[in-house]
């Protein structure tokens, strides 16, 4: 018998980040599950990924999640399911609100205090995916980044707290990436590909980072587009 695979946990695994993160980790040699509300048809077809259906910003949800599969042995956990909601705070819907904080910062938190003991066993690498937006004011946006900002400070303050069971934490910080995210804004990136990031980029920050050497950790990266375009969208 061969030796056993690693096993990394990723959220949001159906695209975007989360897609580029489990197929980077797949071809790393990683047993991959990918937590997300559907599946990918071409990840289905990776011998090692199994996909896990969960609707991350539903506590019943997650209470499902941490009885199923909340006992298994992972080496990776990457955070990277995401919602976003924009405009004038004020016109924003509560259910959006708590939407946005519960998806992007509450269930982080959540799936993190879920496989956490593994992690620190394993001495293992916990990725969040926070956004640049996190880092500035950003109007038309107040919500979002605040969630955004709770990801980065609350990975900052875990690596501190888990550093001495060799536990690693990575704030990987984005700023505008070509991804799904925008299919239901009003804006999206330009396609001059030096104005967004694409979600590849992010995975090989992710291998890099494993490939550090033991006893350095990169705790926090931000990653920027060349130039700044945006496009607007116009609803029919």
């Amino acid at each position: 018998m061969g030796e056993k695979l690693k096993s990394a946990i990723v959220t949001g695994a159906s695209s975007g980040i989360g897609l580029s993160c489990a197929k980077k980790l797949l071809d790393l040699g990683y047993e991959v599950t990918g937590i997300s509300r559907n599946s990918n048809s071409k990840l289905k077809l990776e011998k090692n990924f199994t996909h896990y259906s969960c609707d991350l910003w539903d506590i019943k949800e997650l209470e499902r999640l941490e009885k199923d599969i909340g006992a298994k042995d992972i080496s990776i956990l990457i955070n990277a399911s995401g919602f976003g909601s924009f405009g004038y705070h004020e016109d924003l819907t509560i259910q959006e609100i708590y939407k946005m904080t519960s998806l992007n910062l509450t269930s982080v938190l959540a799936v993190t205090k879920i496989f956490l003991r593994s992690l620190k066993k394993n001495g293992g690498h916990i990725f969040n995916i926070s956004s640049f937006s996190a880092k500035v004011p950003s109007p038309f946006g107040a919500a979002y980044s605040a969630s955004k900002a709770g990801v980065a400070h609350f990975g900052a303050s875990l690596f501190k707290e888990g550093r001495k069971s060799s536990l690693k934490v990575t704030t990987i910080t984005p700023d505008i990436t070509n991804t799904p995210f925008f299919d239901e804004l009003l804006f999206k990136p330009s396609t001059d590909p030096l104005s967004y990031i694409d979600p590849k980029d992010i995975a090989n920050i992710v291998e890099q980072s494993l490939l550090q050497r033991e006893g350095t950790v990169t705790t926090e990266i931000t990653l920027q587009p060349q130039l700044f375009k945006l496009e607007k969208i116009k609803k029919n």
